[in-house]
């Protein structure tokens, strides 16, 4: 069994919605006299109505991305808050004032555009049309570059690679010290933002590691920003993620550039606005041509795209368990072998397709010493954070590390991406998990990732280094819990 009956907890529901009314202060204009009255329209509008019978239509309070992550009165997010910097009409007016600038030959006031794009929404799009993954990645890099105008389109795997190994050195440092385990993926922003507004004692937990999307803005506002001569504010990186959480990540404070002014990502397009932007424009996707498309920081065999092994979440748990077992015992296991089971791996599926267990067994052991689990969705993650919030060190929890990711299914079925009416979502769900696991594999070494050595030398000056460490990690931040009472938590 994977969780006690103790702590397994059955009436919860997944995609926690907001518990209460935002108590963000919103400053709002006061009737013009004390005689007014407001109404509400069939619309939902609200209408000022003055004595002579004239009326003033109110604007709507809007939050912005930060004021969301100011308060704990909801959990993850950015679905249901009005977004007003995040939305690809903020991509069509840096388009616009680029063109103006261009026009009026301000050259040096010209933002260079960078797109990068996540394998799932390669993947959901992929289902959409029936092509693969690498077929996407060509025709959406023709659209970026030919229609839109943009400079740049790279791959977000190629900073998960960075990621991965970030990850891996710090799991087999804290497994070395056997403190602060079990260390929990940091990739996900729906549950970095429900961990920070509702468990701040478990954070000392979490992997440190950016995630890719944030790794990728660090990589081009600093690296590839030196290499073009240019400040990092002129660099506008946009990326395509399969979730609207990860517009709440980009927001962060934590990854923002004062001496700059500006953020490591400017702005994040769901799966599904980019689709959206392609109807706009009446573009006919099926017909734009399959002109292979090559760029700097694209993850690749050969010439042909590559994805990372193990989970379509990024393969945390594959990866980190054999660069674990390697530089623990000096002994290869395959990503085959962390699937399936095999050469000392074995794999016990939970109560449900969103929980299973993967231990490692050395030679000559009688029981297992690497206890690796995915866990995906608010069920199982609130059962697992009722076993790891109890101690600060070494918790009680029997795992050493876990994948955590807020959606069920992971991030192939991202709130962003592509839906399907025609089948259940389930079995859409199944189609879109099929175009990303049909990518070819590029196997990363064990312990190293051979294609990122370089980088680290010629931008970070070395693994380990302060840049290293302030490039490639982050921290978190407890948020003080406003509830007036328990009660009002509405689960």
């Amino acid at each position: 069994m994977s969780f006690s009956s103790a702590v397994v907890l059955t009436d919860l529901n997944d995609f926690i919605s907001p518990s209460q009314a935002c108590i963000k202060p919103v400053d709002t204009p006061k009737p013009t006299t004390d005689s007014a009255q407001v109404k509400i329209d069939k619309d939902g509008s609200y209408y000022q109505v003055q004595i002579d019978g004239s009326e003033q239509k109110l604007e709507s309070a809007t939050i912005s991305l930060n004021d969301c992550l100011a308060c704990s009165g909801c959990i993850t997010s950015a679905e249901s808050v009005l977004i007003t910097q995040q939305s690809y009409e903020e991509f069509y007016k840096v388009l616009k004032q680029n063109a103006e600038y261009k026009q009026d030959g301000l050259m040096d006031k010209i933002q260079i555009v960078c797109i990068s794009i996540s394998s799932q929404s390669r993947a959901s799009i992929g289902a959409k049309f029936g092509l693969n993954s690498e077929e996407i990645w060509h025709k959406l890099a023709q659209i970026m570059t030919n229609h839109f105008g943009v400079d740049h389109v790279f791959d977000v795997d190629f900073a998960r690679d960075l990621a991965l190994l970030e990850s891996g050195k710090s799991f087999v440092s804290r497994f070395a010290k056997q403190d602060e385990l079990p260390m929990l993926a940091s990739s996900c922003p729906g549950w970095i933002c429900y961990a920070e507004k509702t468990h701040g004692t478990i954070l000392n937990l979490i992997d440190t590691t950016k995630s890719p999307q944030q790794i990728m803005g660090s990589l081009l506002k600093d690296h590839f920003a030196n290499q073009l001569g240019v400040t990092p504010d002129r660099i506008y990186h946009v990326s395509i993620m399969p979730c609207y959480d990860k517009k709440l990540e980009a927001s962060r404070q934590d990854f923002y550039n004062d001496l700059y002014r500006t953020r490591d990502v400017d702005l994040v397009l769901a799966t599904s606005e980019v689709e959206l932007m392609i109807q706009k424009e009446q573009i006919d996707f099926s017909n734009v041509p399959l002109v292979p498309y090559h760029s700097q920081f694209t993850r690749t065999i050969g010439s042909e795209l590559a994805k990372t092994e193990g989970s379509s979440s990024g393969g945390y748990l594959s990866y980190i368990m054999r660069y674990a077992v390697y530089s623990l015992y000096n002994i290869n296991i395959s990503p085959q072998d962390v699937e399936s089971g095999g050469n000392g791996i074995t794999v016990i599926p939970g109560r449900n397709s969103d929980f299973t267990e993967v231990f490692y067994t050395p030679p000559n052991h009688t029981e297992p010493t690497l206890k690796f689990a995915y866990a995906y969705g608010f069920r199982n993650i609130q059962n697992l954070v009722r076993k790891v919030k109890t101690k600060s060190k070494r918790t009680t929890t029997k795992y050493d590390f876990v994948e955590v990711m807020a959606c069920p299914s992971g991030c192939i079925n991202g709130g962003g991406q592509l839906k399907n009416e025609a089948v259940s979502s389930k079995e859409w769900v199944a189609i879109q998990e099929r175009v990303y696991q049909n990518d070819k594999v590029r196997l990363l070494t064990a312990p190293e990732l051979s294609p990122v050595v370089q980088l680290y030398q010629e931008w970070l000056g070395g693994e380990g280094t302060a840049k290293a460490q302030h490039m490639l990690h982050t921290t978190y931040h407890a948020v003080e819990n406003n509830f007036q009472s328990g009660l009002a938590v509405k689960w």
